[in-house]
């Protein structure tokens, strides 16, 4: 037993434990264990700790930091991933949510109240559970393309919000892979996580060293590499559609400038999706979905 906190038998929980609503019985088949904590000071959730920093602290690898999931929907596609999980911390009613997630998997559970976790996180968590994890080895962009027949591939994506709704709308409408180009936002930060709903750590994806040199790499693989632009001389949508293309790269650039004169001059066409008049643009997570949509079905 560990001195602060009761732990748990690792084939059994026992009935000595007063279970939540949705444990299925006081006795329960999980591999993890379980373990009571009632002090935020306890150092075994550092990983969990001021979490507004702590997915970029200066002493995980790389200063990138950890991998954290918040809320069951997104603490099950984390287990199910990649990526190495270290542990998770919630509440009893979101830990027994996850029991036959964990049913197979050799880590600490930390249960704790819903005051210790805010009181740990710094802020107050309305989802009731997290996971942090390794990062796992990225992907070489010859990994990525191999397979697949369309591509995101993003320019200066900074905002983390956008960036995560992009992933989850690429899961969503059958995209293969993303690759990272310069200037773009961390899409395994928390926020991005939790706007992809979790779908960043399933979908294949790398960061371009060489930019934009790796959209020439794109077209050795047999891709078109379509650049979506407001600009009015730019094909339509519908036009690239209807090309045909066997292999299609669909590159998107950032909020307020759009995508930078070299990608576009890297681009094999340029492309618009046609709007009513007075509108210039779409947010760019809002026009990349439209452009999945129509080019992978």
């Amino acid at each position: 037993m560990h001195p602060k906190g009761r732990s748990y038998d690792r084939v059994t929980q026992r009935s000595e434990h007063r279970y939540p609503v949705g444990w299925r019985s006081a006795t329960l088949p999980c591999v993890a264990l379980l373990i009571d904590i009632d002090d935020a000071a306890d150092p075994r959730l550092d990983d969990f700790r001021d979490l507004t920093v702590a997915d970029r602290r200066p002493d995980r690898p790389g200063g990138r930091g950890l991998v954290i999931a918040e809320g069951t929907v997104v603490v099950r596609r984390l287990l199910s991933s990649p990526y190495p999980v270290r542990a998770l911390l919630g509440v009893p009613k979101r830990i027994g949510e996850l029991v036959d997630d964990l049913a197979t998997l050799d880590m600490p559970a930390y249960v704790t109240s819903d005051r210790v976790m805010t009181e740990v996180v710094g802020f107050h968590l309305n989802r009731g559970v997290l996971a942090v994890a390794d990062r796992a080895p990225r992907p070489t962009l010859d990994e990525v393309v191999v397979d697949a027949r369309v591509l995101a591939v993003v320019e200066g994506v900074n905002d983390h919000e956008n960036l995560g709704a992009m992933f989850r709308n690429a899961a969503a409408l059958g995209v293969d892979g993303v690759l990272l180009g310069a200037g773009c936002a961390d899409p395994l930060y928390r926020r991005s996580v939790r706007v992809s709903m979790g779908h960043v750590l399933r979908m294949p994806f790398t960061v371009a060293e060489q930019w934009p040199h790796a959209l020439d790499e794109l077209r050795k693989h047999g891709f078109h590499v379509a650049a979506f632009t407001p600009r009015a001389e730019a094909v339509t949508l519908r036009d690239v559609r209807e090309a045909g293309h066997c292999r299609i790269a669909l590159l998107f650039g950032s909020e307020g400038h759009g995508l930078s004169q070299a990608a576009l001059d890297a681009a094999d066409s340029e492309v618009r999706i046609p709007m009513a008049s007075g509108v210039d643009s779409l947010n760019v997570a809002t026009a990349a979905a439209v452009a999945f949509y129509e080019l992978t079905r």
